[in-house]
């Protein structure tokens, strides 16, 4: 395919089609007559080798192709809007401006809160938005990255991304303050036998990874979509779960629980803010890192975090 030829507003067109699913309304949510909009979508049907929308009596209905086009013309769609409204100038005092970030509720608590604050003072003018990160953008960040600003993830995860550092982090052992199985510390054996509640699935976080390396598989008796959830979900149980130690302290009174050092060298958490090339030279976007990383310089040292119980 030769993409010097190729109509872009077609790719308009297409959007509006496969999401309203009917001709009329997607000309007018495109600004386009019924009759050119047929026209737009007789030539995609011509250039896909498809007819995308069919009949099914008073309905249109997308084919398995227009199906699976729904997602990447969406994602497209967002990269191109974002490189088109790029902007060679910053002013954070008077710009009007959104940003969109992927996270994990553990880094919007322990980072993104801060940042929140940190840009309200200085571009009262900016939105931030916070996504919660999920597996396909994971599995695939080129194109999950394309249609945001960036995303809140640890290094060993993602990679072969831009990425501006933030802080280190390090993972402890959560169990009830009330657990009579563990003593002063945690041990292996009791990594084997106590159940287990984790973030998302069992292998989300390398140090989760590095387990199945020792040879332990963690018995999971509950999974959640929160890291802040954990402590709630061991206190009062026989449960274990890792958790990051910047959160465990941010929660330490909201649950009775204890946090003690993990039994193996538990792998380090570098926390990174990772982006699509497709932002790296837009100013608002430098702003955005160049900021990002000066609220990290003011968190503290992990040395100076209040100690493990």
């Amino acid at each position: 395919m030769n993409l010097e030829r190729l109509d872009l507003n077609l790719l308009v067109a297409l959007r509006a089609l496969l999401e309203e699913r009917n001709v009329t309304r997607a000309g007018a949510r495109i600004g386009l007559s019924q009759p050119a909009m047929s026209a737009a979508l007789a030539r995609l049907r011509r250039h896909f080798s498809d007819e995308l929308l069919v009949r099914h009596g008073n309905r249109y209905e997308l084919t398995p192709l227009g199906t699976s086009l729904r997602a990447p013309v969406a994602t497209a769609y967002a990269m191109l809007e974002r490189l088109f409204t790029s902007r060679a100038d910053f002013n954070p005092a008077t710009e009007r401006h959104e940003f969109t970030l992927l996270s994990s509720d553990y880094a919007i608590a322990v980072f993104g809160v801060e940042l929140a604050r940190t840009l309200q003072a200085a571009a009262p003018g900016v939105k931030l938005r916070f996504r919660h990160a999920t597996s396909d953008v994971v599995e695939n960040p080129e194109s999950g990255l394309s249609g945001v600003d960036g995303m809140f993830m640890p290094h060993g995860i993602i990679s072969d991304m831009p990425a501006v550092e933030l802080y280190r982090d390090e993972w402890v052992c959560l169990v009830s303050a009330d657990n009579p199985e563990v003593g002063e510390r945690v041990t292996m054996g009791d990594l084997a036998r106590l159940p287990w509640a984790v973030y998302q699935r069992t292998f989300d976080a390398p140090v989760n990874r590095q387990l199945s390396m020792l040879g332990l598989d963690p018995h999971v008796d509950v999974s959640v979509q929160s890291f802040q959830l954990l402590p709630a979900l061991v206190a009062g149980t026989r449960r274990v779960a890792l958790i990051q130690r910047r959160l465990a302290c941010l929660l330490r009174d909201l649950a009775p629980v204890r946090a003690l050092p993990c039994p193996f060298p538990a792998v380090t958490l570098q926390e990174a803010l990772w982006w699509h090339p497709v932002h790296t030279y837009d100013a608002a976007h430098i702003w955005l890192r160049d900021t990002a990383a000066r609220v990290a310089a003011t968190l503290s040292d992990l040395d100076d975090l209040p100690p493990l119980d």
